[in-house]
């Protein structure tokens, strides 16, 4: 049975996007700061980077990233986490994800532009542009999936926005033992989730805090 899934950056004062994105940092200027735990792992390096020599961490946070890889049968990102904003006036721009994204599977981009054609990457991932209620293309991601899971990739407004709508399976969040005290917050208006979904923790080697929310 196919599930909705997200998996979240969050800092210990609870801010899921850092503030003023560019360009050339797309996700914030303290992005690095929350993910360095995962771009530390063994999988991250090897299906972001292609790094098959073995080498990156293998602990809880290892763990984690593996299973952040499995068992999804299509992806849905906002238009920002897609980049679809970077280069507006580029026919040719095909998001910030190299030619080879990690996902190899469908991902729909939601957007409220006129969506664009359909673009096949290397190595399985298909863009899909979407402008319609996140509902419908849940629904046609759910299809899609073919029975197996949907994950909500992000960013920010895009995981609150299934939240709030009570769409989300399973949340996990990785939570980095920093402050930001800036960004986006992830709990405003989503008070009581504990009360629909089991709650489990587990601490990492690196610091961070895995929380795992599982209707």
């Amino acid at each position: 049975m196919t599930r909705v899934r997200i998996d979240l950056f969050l800092s210990l004062d609870g801010y899921a996007a850092t503030a003023e994105p560019t360009p050339e940092s797309p996700m914030g200027e303290d992005w690095e700061r929350l993910t360095a735990a995962y771009t530390a792992t063994r999988t991250f390096r090897e299906m972001v980077f292609g790094d098959t020599s073995g080498a990156g961490t293998t602990g809880v946070d290892e763990k984690y990233a593996a299973a952040f890889f499995d068992d999804i049968g299509a992806e849905i990102m906002g238009a920002a986490m897609f980049g679809l904003h970077s280069f507006p006036d580029d026919p040719d721009w095909k998001g910030w994800w190299g030619d080879r994204p990690p996902f190899r599977t469908p991902v729909y981009v939601l957007t409220h532009t006129a969506p664009r054609p359909d673009i096949p990457m290397d190595g399985g991932t298909t863009f899909r542009f979407r402008n319609a209620p996140i509902q419908e293309v849940l629904a046609e991601a759910t299809e899609a999936a073919g029975g197996r899971d949907v994950r909500v990739g992000g960013g920010i407004g895009t995981a609150r926005d299934f939240l709030l709508a009570g769409l989300v399976d399973d949340l996990h969040l990785m939570i980095a033992p920093v402050i930001l005290d800036k960004g986006t917050r992830l709990w405003d208006g989503l008070g009581g989730l504990e009360r629909t979904h089991t709650v489990t923790t587990e601490v990492a080697e690196s610091g961070t805090i895995h929380v795992n929310f599982t209707r």
